[in-house]
């Protein structure tokens, strides 16, 4: 569809939540609490792995104000996993809402609900609890058959077979492979290979983790909760707190951030197990230790990489070996390790063969989950930092080795099954891209005055667009009795713009005002069922659902408006507020509305769409990094960036900007700053933004977004994803200037001035 001539679609529309965010007016879980609700606090683990021998809560139990304590003794049996995913969930079923062990350092051991905070704080010192302290798995390098099995117990459960090994540390395991590797790289003329590091990361959004819990008056447990995913945490807390499903309903207000933390349950099941055993409200939130600590993290990992190319720079064999720290616990280990392959072995098309083997390994560390790029932004730092290394040991171009190898609209690829690529305009992106860092007077490097050089590198990337064959959204459109419309979603704005966008969409194809669309969304008793804000899905598939629910919509109101005028459907349109005939007589759509739920025999005209699709199209991000390195501290100054996006047709280039500029700034900070540390007992020593340093303003330096509009025919007005891919190339783009500037190649994130110091030392 052409964009030429629209009204909604493809026109930088603000928020229209916007003001009311900046303004302080928007309703977040805090502000939908009760004042009389309980406070819940956890008592913790400060031991990394250890069997619970005696807890003693009596002494807790009489300080006044406390309703109740809970252990391990008085919470439901039944293991369940955290991961926000449709069920059937791959990820291992290796939860209890308490547990008699504990697997990291700030492992939950007792939920304290009291009249206040200082109350249930109080209350918390006075429980005694003995532990026998077992020797950790720390390091996730040494997991692999360590003497701890840090699930002993028997009645962890999959879904289905996912390679899960509890006796050795494996939570998951993974193999594709498509022609024969080894002898493929026999004869590849030249072949390069390394190990890298990316670390784990943490998710450092602004609200942090929250939960509020009631009975409402027929008994149900509602739960007002900063989630992305309602629908996920209603099942989880069904399993979890032995209920009926339709005994739970989960309410999502505004959110203050997700990045793929909120894809995973949190506090839900402690204020909800306060709210079943008193009757009684009750209010959870993790202060900012709690969320670096508490919560998860994205996968590290470490990545072994062999590609090789023939003298021409084809690409015709990958092999990547990963090992994946999945931490304490088993949510999202499975998909997010084979997402390091999916993401990255279909980037270069030319290939013969290609490998990707992995193990997901438990260690006694906090759990990592679902992050930004979900493990497409590992598997893009391993494979680009090598495909760089590639292009100097054939002495290429890295931007001309790519457009060698890059797949073109109708190609396939090695483990794509056929399927056709029905859109990109990656080459475009690379183009541009080297154009506006100024790439060819840039590259590789050139120095300044007082010992510091600039330097250039690049990386590209791809993603998906949902989850084939197994996401899907849902939504439901009427027009109501005063001429207004009400689009009811599942889909979950975590302040990404998804309702603004869906409201466009919606806008369009019913040819009305967006101010007569009210959009409601995140409430598990009023919308219709939607996985949530994941897996880069909703522009892509809650859109086309939308654009399916208008369209049914849209047929109804002119087969009403034209029973009314007297005249066939096919002598009516659309105008304005109104229907018209071909001869000019029109009816309002209130007058339209009034008549079809008045009197007897009509009825409320309303459409519903539900979309999944076979197939997840991929956006595509060229990358180009400039830096600035003292070459006698090491110290690494971000000059410049530029990111060319491919996402299909852009339906709002000012929210599709932010969401890309958002992305960058955590690719950098992934690349630069970030790391969650542990010291040598495995507690956390970056749990506060004093020890974890995210980038400010300054440390972005100048970022520039660019787009390079594809048509995806699968998509609502040929719109692709943009939400994760604009996460990864960073990491692999500077890595590569820093090497280009200095010549050190920093495998391990993030590039620190003393990594870079001593590599300098080295050469």
């Amino acid at each position: 569809m052409n964009k030429v001539g629209m009204k909604s679609v493809g026109h930088g529309i603000r928020k229209i939540d916007g003001m009311a965010i900046a303004t302080g007016k928007p309703v977040y879980t805090l502000d939908l609490a009760m004042s009389n609700a309980l406070v819940v606090k956890i008592l913790r683990s400060p031991h990394a792995f250890a069997k619970i021998t005696t807890i003693d809560t009596s002494t807790a139990e009489k300080v006044e104000g406390v309703e109740c304590i809970l252990t391990f003794k008085d919470v439901p049996k039944e293991r369940f996993t955290l991961a926000g995913q449709s069920y059937p969930e791959p990820s291992p079923y290796d939860r209890l809402i308490l547990d008699e062990i504990v697997r990291y350092v700030g492992d939950e051991v007792a939920i304290i609900a009291a009249v206040d905070e200082k109350t249930a704080l109080q209350a918390m010192k006075k429980i005694k609890v003995e532990y026998e302290v077992w020797e950790p798995v720390l390091d996730f390098e040494q997991a692999l058959g360590h003497a701890s099995v840090v699930h002993p117990e028997e009645d962890l459960h999959c879904n289905f077979d996912i390679g899960l090994q509890k006796e050795q540390n494996i939570a998951s395991s993974y193999n594709e492979e498509v022609g024969d590797v080894e002898e493929e790289l026999k004869r590849c003329s030249v072949i390069v290979e390394d190990v890298y590091y990316p670390q784990a990361q943490a998710h450092a959004m602004m609200e942090t983790y929250r939960a509020f819990t009631s009975l409402d008056h027929t008994g149900r447990l509602v739960v007002v909760s900063s989630t992305q995913v309602p629908f996920h945490i209603r099942r989880q807390l069904a399993r979890a707190l032995q209920l009926p499903a339709s005994k739970v309903r989960v309410i999502k207000p505004r959110i203050g951030g997700g990045f793929g933390g909120k894809q995973t349950g949190s506090l839900e099941a402690f204020a909800g197990m306060v709210t079943l055993k008193t009757g009684k409200p009750a209010m959870i939130i993790y202060d900012r230790k709690e969320t670096f600590s508490c919560t998860t993290s994205r996968h590290a990992m470490r990545l072994k990489t062999r590609v090789g190319a023939d003298q021409e720079g084809i690409i015709r064999a990958i092999d990547i070996q990963v090992l994946s720290d999945t931490g304490a616990y088993g949510e999202h280990a499975p998909t997010v390790l084979s997402c390091v392959g999916h993401y990255t072995l279909p980037l270069y098309n030319k290939t013969r063969a290609v490998r990707f083997t992995g193990n997901a390994v438990y260690t006694n560390k906090m759990p990592a989950g679902a992050f930004r790029g979900y493990g497409a932004t590992q598997g893009t730092f391993a494979l680009e930092c090598t495909v760089n290394k590639l292009a100097e040991k054939l002495g290429m171009d890295p931007t001309e080795v790519r457009l060698k190898n890059i797949s073109k609209v109708g190609e396939t690829f090695l483990t794509g099954q056929g399927v056709l690529l029905g859109s990109t305009t990656l080459e475009r992106c690379i183009e541009k891209g080297k154009e506006l860092i100024g790439w060819k007077e840039k590259f590789p490097s050139r120095k300044l005055e007082n010992s510091k050089v600039r330097a250039v590198g690049m990386a590209i990337t791809m993603q998906g667009s949902g989850i084939a064959n197994i996401g899907t959204a849902s939504v439901e459109l009427r027009l109501n009795d005063d001429g207004y419309f009400t689009l009811l979603s599942g889909a979950t704005d975590m302040g990404t713009g998804c309702d603004t966008i869906l409201t466009q969409m919606a806008s369009e194809v019913l040819e009305v005002p967006m101010n007569h669309i009210i959009f409601n969304a995140g409430d598990t008793d009023t919308a219709p069922y939607d996985p949530g804000s994941y897996a880069s899905s909703t522009t892509y598939l809650a859109g086309a659902a939308v654009v399916k629910a208008a369209e049914e919509l849209k047929s109804k109101i002119l087969e009403q408006g034209a029973k009314f005028l007297g005249v066939s459907v096919q002598d009516v349109e659309m105008e304005g507020l109104t229907v018209r005939t071909l001869a000019g007589e029109e009816m309002s759509l209130a007058k339209i509305a009034e008549l079809t739920v008045l009197g007897t025999g009509k009825l409320q005209l309303v459409s519903s769409a539900t979309h999944g699709m076979d197939i997840s199209p991929p956006p595509y991000v060229a990358g180009f990094a400039e830096v600035e390195v003292d070459q006698e501290t090491g110290k690494v100054e971000l000059i410049d960036y530029v990111a060319v996006v491919d996402c299909g047709t852009v339906i709002n280039p000012k929210l599709a900007r932010i969401q890309a500029e958002g992305g960058i700034a955590q690719g950098i900070g992934m690349a630069l700053y970030e790391e969650v540390i542990y010291n040598a007992v495995g507690k956390m020593a970056s749990n506060s933004f004093m020890q974890y340093k995210i980038p400010c303003r300054k440390d972005v330096g100048k970022v520039r977004i660019a787009f390079e509009e594809s048509f995806e025919p699968s998509g609502p007005f040929g719109a692709k994803s943009i939400g994760e891919v604009v996460a990864n190339t960073p990491p692999p783009a500077i890595v590569h200037a820093v090497y280009n500037a200095v010549g050190v190649r920093v495998n391990h994130l993030p590039i620190t001035p003393e990594k870079v110091f001593v590599g300098m030392q080295k050469l």
